[in-house]
This record gives structure tokens, sequence and C-alpha cells, in this order.
């Protein structure tokens, strides 16, 4: 049962918070605070469910920390995305024009915050971590980031390559950061960064959502297996291969902290239990 309560009361905030951002996204500080307030809400939210619930302090959101991990998965997020829209501008299919919608960019700040909390929140610290008690690591890993993939669907300009594509490079990459820190602040700040990167600073769609235009005035074309068509560049096959080489580097950082719970109900209790201190 404490998965169904954790869901509720995290997916109530969600669904809440992106109602209120949308009702405002027309005005750019507006939609900074409404997305701001939300992210603080479902941290507090998911805290709280979890002392009722499992009757211990909620470690994953601690404050301890919480700066430098959500700083420095931010800057990893800006730069993996920049890396896939060098590569494709290194092929002529991105170019900029000129100055965009600097206005805009704010409201974005905002909207991509309170999508990447309430995300993680659900998928990481709710899913996640109550799976892989059942499951193990793995099995968890490859489950949770499946589902997060095919929400994607969902969206306006999705396809189901697109949601293929956020499965490997985000579903995994993501809760990769989760298990090597046992933190939600550094898988937070991945989502948010990349997001942000992709939106508020190069302009480009997210996930197939009919993303407004950011800072930059720019332009994409080509292939869609390199631009990632209408979906956006997390459908490009840079955006994959980035996502898997993230995943790699953060599990064998997972695994040479012990923070991986193996398949074995024998073994997976002590590890689960060790973890959740």
């Amino acid at each position: 049962m404490r998965l169904i309560w954790q869901l509720l009361a995290v997916v109530a905030v969600w669904i809440l918070g992106s109602l209120g951002t949308a009702a405002v996204k027309d005005n750019p500080w507006l939609a900074l605070v409404a997305g701001l307030l939300t992210a603080v809400v479902a941290v507090l939210v998911y805290g709280w469910v979890v002392r009722r619930t499992e009757h211990r302090a909620p470690v994953e959101v601690s404050l301890k920390g919480a700066g430098a991990g959500i700083s420095w998965g931010t800057l990893l997020g800006i730069a993996l995305f920049g890396a896939v829209i060098a590569n494709i501008a290194f092929l002529g299919d991105y170019t900029i024009n000129g100055l965009g919608t600097p206005a805009s960019a704010v409201g974005l700040l905002g909207i991509m915050a309170g999508a990447a909390v309430t995300e993680e929140l659900v998928f990481r610290g709710v899913l996640f971590r109550n799976v892989e008690r059942w499951t193990g690591t793995w099995i968890a890993l490859v489950l949770t980031g499946s589902l997060f993939g095919l929400i994607h669907l969902l969206n306006a300009n999705a396809t189901l390559w697109g949601a293929i594509a956020i499965a490997i490079e985000a579903g995994g990459m993501l809760t990769a950061a989760y298990i090597a820190t046992r933190k939600l602040w550094v898988p937070i700040g991945l989502h948010f960064g990349w997001n942000i990167a992709a939106s508020a600073i190069f302009s480009t769609e997210v996930s197939g959502s009919n993303t407004p235009q950011g800072l930059l005035d720019a332009t994409m074309s080509g292939p869609a297996l390199v631009t990632g068509g209408d979906f956006g560049p997390e459908g490009s096959v840079y955006a994959v291969v980035f996502g898997v080489v993230a995943t790699v580097v953060l599990m064998w950082l997972a695994h040479r902290r012990g923070h991986v719970v193996p398949v074995r109900r024998s073994a997976r209790a002590d590890v689960a239990a060790r973890l959740a201190r």
C-alpha cells in the first residue's frame, strides 16, 4: 500500500502543478514561479508521505548535499545535451539564426524545473525504489526506465521510436544517477539541465511536446535518425549514444560503491536495508 499512497500523493502534485503552470505559461514570470513552487511542494509532499508510509527519514531528499547534487547534475545535463547538438550541427542539421525569445526562456526554466522534480520523484523516488526492493536493481532499472519512455507517448508529437529512445537514454541514465548517489538531487539536476538545454537554450523540441522558442532562434533539418524529427533531438541516435555512455559510467560507479541490489532474495534484503539508512 505504501507504493500506492506515495504515488497518489506525488502524482497529485504533478498534475496540479502541471495544470497551474499551463494556465500561466503565456506569462514567463508567472510560469517561472509556478514551476518552482511545484518543485518545492512536490519535494515536501514526497518527504511527508515517505515518513508516514515507511516510518523513516527520507534521506534521498535530505537537504545535505542538495545544492552540490543539483548543480553538478545540471551542468552534466547541459553538457550532454550540448554534445548532442554539437554533433547535429557538425553535420549541418542545426543552425542558429540569431537571438530567439529570452522572456520565453525564463518561463521554460520554471516549467522544466517543475517537470524534472515531479518526474524524478515519481519514477526514481517512488517507482524505482519500491520495485527495486522486490526485484533488485537491474530488473527495476529496466522496468521503470521502460515505463518512463512509454509515458512520453502521451505527448503531442510523440513517436514510438522517440519513446524507446527516452527509455534507453533517459530512463537508464537518470535511474543510474540515482543508483550511483542514492540521492534524488543529481538525477533531478541532470533531468533539469538536459531539458533547459533542449528548450531554454537551444530552442529545440522536448520529447515532442510543442516546446516554445527559447533563447536562440534556431532551425533543425535533416534525417530523423540524426535530428529526432518532430520528437526533437532526444530521438536522435546521438542522444541515445550519449545516454548509454552516461548510464554505463554511472552504473560502474554504483557498482564500485556497493549500491547495486542483487536479484537473489536472500542477498537483496540486507543490501536494500543498508542503502535505505
